[in-house]
């Protein structure tokens, strides 16, 4: 007869430190469409993210102030909790309804704003003209 050998296997886990970063930025990406938010470090490594769609919406809905507040306050109570942060710099990109409505957002969560840069893309050569007609 075989016995059955039982091997009691313990694994330790080590416990996850939590990383503190009291100031970093916060990217928003308005467009007609949809709202994303983004908190990163200062080098750039995205801590939290939501968006309009993430929060519920959807359709038209997606493209509003409120749904970008709602985006903005989920991430920056994520980002408060897990990461201490308490002041940012704020990159705004893109033409919606959102860009304000975000930045509103951050003061019902007592997160300072350091600075508000605007950073959308601007066309430089324009389009290509038409061909010379002939004659």
């Amino acid at each position: 007869m075989a016995e059955a050998t039982t091997t009691a296997t313990t694994t330790t886990r080590k416990k996850k430190s939590k990383r503190s970063v009291p100031t970093g930025q916060m990217h928003i990406l308005s467009t007609f469409n949809n709202t994303i938010i983004t908190f990163t470090d200062h080098k750039g490594g995205a801590l939290a993210a939501a968006s309009a769609g993430v929060c519920g919406f959807r359709g038209s809905k997606k493209g509003t102030a409120y749904a970008a507040q709602v985006a903005a306050e989920k991430a920056g109570q994520t980002v408060k909790q897990m990461y201490g942060m308490t002041k940012v710099e704020v990159f705004v990109k893109g033409t919606g309804l959102g860009r304000d409505a975000a930045v509103r957002a951050l003061q019902n969560l007592d997160i300072h704003v350091d600075a508000i840069k605007d950073v959308t893309g601007l066309p430089y050569g324009g389009v290509r003209p038409r061909k010379a007609k002939r004659n």
